[in-house]
């Protein structure tokens, strides 16, 4: 049996979860499954342009995830970068949308209508409905769990999983060698001037770093079997499977779908991105 090493990232188990913000209910879910439930909530958002529809998936994933053990000061911490990010779209969609309704202000292309004040509201929950479910069901996801799904359950070929999880290893190591080489420039007084230059040196040296350690990467893979020869008849150290858990996740995930697309037809609200 082959794997790479299990080393999960910091402040994670060997759930996936981390221990200061998950409980039990959603880290006992296959990380395959999180990552497609963030895709299905997602979709009555993509395909619909009003704000009902947004609303019933962000209600929705509140008390699924409230009633789920995650603590609601977790989402809160977890939304603020939502409450910067939807207001500047919202003030964009108020100013500049599509006119329509009643017009409540006019200069050159700024038209303020009811049309463009409705939409600018649903861009808010749209926002908000998507953000939520990604930041919350992809957060804090192990990488080696999550590999060992994509592989096992999506068949998805060992190599490309494999040299992927490998390479979003290396993340933690570039950014650590850039603090590094940061650090030694200030202590050799080259830290305060030409910010410019010291980027371009740095990024380039980072680069240089990257190839290496690529290589030696590849060199050690290859040594303990990972190469494309050994991919077809590969076995894993750890089985991914899907559970009662996942189940229950997939069906509380349909049903609020269909729900939030049944609202939002049945009282007229539902507007198709192609309009």
């Amino acid at each position: 049996m082959t794997a790479l090493p299990h080393a999960p990232l910091t402040g994670t188990d060997q759930s996936g979860a981390s221990g200061a913000d998950w409980s039990g209910a959603l880290a006992r879910l296959n990380p395959v499954t999180r990552l497609l439930l963030t895709v299905l909530v997602a979709i009555p958002v993509l395909i619909s342009l009003d704000w009902l529809s947004a609303t019933v998936i962000f209600v929705g994933e509140l008390v699924v995830f409230l009633a789920c053990g995650v603590r609601a000061r977790m989402l809160a911490r977890r939304m603020i970068p939502l409450l910067i990010v939807a207001p500047l779209a919202a003030i964009s969609m108020a100013l500049y949308g599509k006119p329509g309704g009643d017009v409540y202000f006019q200069w050159w292309l700024v038209v303020i209508s009811q049309r463009s004040l409705t939409m600018a509201i649903a861009v808010v929950l749209r926002i908000f409905a998507l953000g939520l479910a990604a930041l919350v069901l992809m957060g804090g996801l192990d990488l080696t769990a999550t590999a060992d799904g994509l592989a096992q359950i999506c068949h998805l070929p060992a190599r490309f999983v494999l040299g992927t999880l490998a390479g979003m290893r290396m993340i933690n190591l570039f950014a650590a060698d850039w603090r590094t080489m940061a650090q030694a420039r200030r202590a050799r007084g080259l830290g305060d001037t030409g910010r410019l230059r010291r980027f371009a040196t740095m990024a380039f040296a980072l680069l240089v770093f990257a190839i290496r350690r690529g290589t030696k990467l590849a060199t050690a893979m290859e040594a303990r079997g990972f190469d494309a020869s050994t991919a077809a008849h590969r076995t894993w150290a750890r089985p991914s499977r899907m559970g009662r858990a996942d189940a229950v996740g997939w069906l509380v995930a349909v049903v609020m779908v269909a729900l939030a697309l049944a609202v939002s037809i049945r009282l007229g609200t539902f507007t198709p991105v192609t309009r």
